[in-house]
């Protein structure tokens, strides 16, 4: 299913498995290279941000691949929330639904996910024939149960259109540490995390995401402005 004029509307039921990578971005870093829209730099607060890796198994629109950058944690009209700055999957119906439902601003990139029998992850990102994206990392330890449920700032704010919306994603797994062994970004493309050093690598299996439908926050950006 990969038709771009299908809008699959929330909420979405998804299953698949995933890398989290947990930063503490400089504010510098994230404003020079975060990729930040108007109203997420003049909202900025960071503490903790993330860079995210997921493969979906099942979800509204087929199976798809998905890269994104979460800067840290925003400020909006009273609202504490993460927000998508930068944002990659691996099928048009995906980025176009995911900007019709949530304002979430994904692009279309090939991807190259390679799991050995040892359980090492080899990820690789290109557009076209440019390689700007490449991780290697390798779970170990025991696996334990990671929900979101009882977390309240698990909240994404994004713009679609000047509006903006509030999203409440939950998510319920299985999680392992990991050691992340090389990653790198070209930052035509994506933040150069190679810069930075992670607070800690986690591999996620098994997950159950939904993704329902957004509550619209009152105002629009460019009254605001």
């Amino acid at each position: 299913m990969d038709n771009p004029s299908i809008i699959a509307p929330a909420p979405w039921k998804l299953t698949g498995e995933g890398l989290v990578w947990l930063y503490a971005f400089p504010r510098e870093f994230n404003l020079e290279h975060g990729f930040l829209e108007d109203f997420q730099a003049s909202a900025y607060l960071g503490k903790i941000g993330a860079v995210m890796y997921l493969n979906y198994r099942t979800t509204n629109v087929g199976p798809y691949q998905e890269l994104l950058f979460l800067p840290g944690l925003f400020k909006v009209n009273g609202q504490v929330a993460f927000s998508v700055s930068k944002i990659y999957v691996s099928t048009s119906a995906s980025a176009w639904n995911g900007r019709e439902n949530w304002g979430i601003p994904k692009e279309i990139a090939d991807f190259s996910f390679l799991k050995s029998s040892d359980g090492l992850m080899d990820l690789e990102l290109s557009a076209g024939n440019q390689v700007f994206f490449t991780a290697q990392a390798k779970s170990f330890g025991p696996r334990l149960p990671v929900t979101t449920r009882p977390l309240p700032l698990v909240k994404l704010v994004q713009n679609v259109r000047e509006q903006l919306l509030l999203t409440k994603p939950e998510m319920d797994g299985q999680g392992q540490l990991a050691s992340s062994k090389s990653i790198s970004a070209d930052p035509r493309f994506f933040p150069p995390i190679q810069q930075l050093k992670p607070l800690a690598t986690i591999g996620i299996t098994d997950f159950r995401m939904v993704f329902p439908v957004p509550e619209v926050l009152p105002g629009n950006l460019r009254q605001d402005q």
